[in-house]
């Protein structure tokens, strides 16, 4: 009981270290804000790979997502519970990781950045396939374990994306943005097929495809619509947004008519 005790205070405490940070992180507080910091590396128009601002709204739901467990995890009934005790350090792992990265963004480099928000995802990996291991009931389990660490983990797949791109803009020879687009259209391919991956080991869980959608999304609006433009990586973004969001749907639908003839034999 005092080892369950613990972990429920420190996801308490992950959560509240993480929202000091984003408030320290985005400037709230009086610092930088986040599109401004790194020499306006991590701006919409820092790199091929930026979302357009409006993307990164996904981070209320994110964040309002985590407080809902956070406290839904703090109450009596839940101390005790397998699943908790499987997830709850891991989760609270991925908040104040989150944290990190965006104080690492305020005060630190843009290499560190991109060490900070890889470790975040590996953190969100390794949590996700446990809770995949360990399948919840209810609505609960679906929505605040499931649900946001799907989604958290879908944003930050591109987020990580972003961010690389955005330090190897800073670091790479000025002819390179000859072959921008090229490349950029590789890496849109590649997180096409690790957006397949996503679905297929979650057993067609939709909310990573959902959010790595709604950043690929928004990336097509940054390069059809601002600087800097590249009509070849808004285009395959869309394509690869469609692709991500359809996997998962079509999966469930085909997995749950398998259940259905299966009961009916």
């Amino acid at each position: 009981m005092t080892r369950d005790l613990a972990r429920q205070i420190a996801v308490i405490s992950a959560f509240c270290f993480m929202i000091i940070a984003a408030m320290v992180g985005t400037g709230l507080l009086g610092g930088t804000p986040v599109q401004d910091l790194q020499d306006g590396a991590l701006d919409a128009d820092g790199s091929y790979l930026a979302p357009a601002r409006p993307a990164f709204s996904i981070w209320t739901a994110i964040y309002v997502g985590l407080f809902g467990y956070t406290v839904w995890q703090a109450f009596p009934g839940q101390r005790e519970r397998s699943r908790q005790r499987e997830l709850g350090w891991f989760i609270a792992g991925t908040m104040v990781l989150n944290g990190v990265w965006l104080v690492t963004a305020q005060f630190g480099t843009l290499p560190l950045t991109v060490v900070a928000i890889v470790a975040l995802l590996v953190l969100l990996c390794v949590t996700f396939q446990r809770l995949v291991a360990r399948p919840g009931r209810g609505w609960q389990d679906a929505l605040l374990i499931d649900g946001v660490t799907g989604l958290h983990l879908g944003w930050v797949t591109l987020a990580t994306v972003a961010n690389t791109a955005a330090w190897l803009t800073t670091v790479v020879p000025e002819s390179a943005a000859d072959s921008a687009a090229l490349w950029g259209v590789l890496v849109l391919i590649v997180v096409a097929v690790i957006g397949v991956v996503l679905a297929w080991a979650s057993r067609w869980r939709i909310a990573p495809g959902l959010a790595l959608a709604w950043g690929l999304s928004w990336l097509a609006v940054g390069r059809l619509a601002f600087e800097p433009e590249s009509t070849a990586i808004g285009v395959t973004a869309i394509i690869v947004a469609v692709i991500v969001i359809a996997v998962p749907f079509v999966g469930a639908v085909l997995h749950r008519a398998a259940d259905v003839r299966n009961a009916e034999v």
